[in-house]
Formats: structure tokens, C-alpha cells, sequence
């Protein structure tokens, strides 16, 4: 596997684990839509990821990962 590839692949879990931390304790959807601090980082840590999967897919258009395409197209609109 490239270099590139691993990087973005390491950006896609940090951005993952940001998500799970930066979360409520609490999964109150109501609540949360009223976290704008909390709702900003997790929509750009889930753009972060989308950014990270259209790179890899562009140099790596076969890589085994389960719904790739859809994880670029949800992420990046």
C-alpha cells in the first residue's frame, strides 16, 4: 500500500475517534442539533473522512473498503 494511502487511512481514524470523542454522553438528537460547537466538529471530522476516502480511491480504485463510494458521497455531498 502507498504511503499517501496509509496517511489518509490514519486520517480517517483520527477523524473517526474525534468523532467518538467529541460525542454526548447522552444521544439526544434534539440536544445535539442544539450543540452547534459539538455538531460543527463532527460534521467536519465526517467531511474529513469523506475527503480522505475520495483520495485513496482515486489512486486505488479497488480497495476493499465496504461502501466506499457512498462514504465519499454522504461526506462530500
Amino acid at each position: 500500500m502507498q504511503d499517501e494511502i496509509k496517511v489518509w487511512f490514519e486520517d480517517i481514524e483520527k477523524a473517526i475517534d474525534e468523532i467518538n470523542e467529541s460525542r454526548p454522553e447522552t444521544r439526544n438528537f434534539h440536544e445535539f442539533e442544539e450543540d452547534i460547537k459539538t455538531k460543527r466538529a463532527i460534521e467536519r471530522n465526517i467531511e474529513i473522512i469523506g475527503e480522505a476516502m475520495s483520495r485513496i480511491l482515486k489512486i486505488s480504485p479497488d480497495i476493499p473498503v465496504s461502501y466506499s463510494r457512498k462514504i465519499v458521497d454522504t461526506a462530500i455531498g
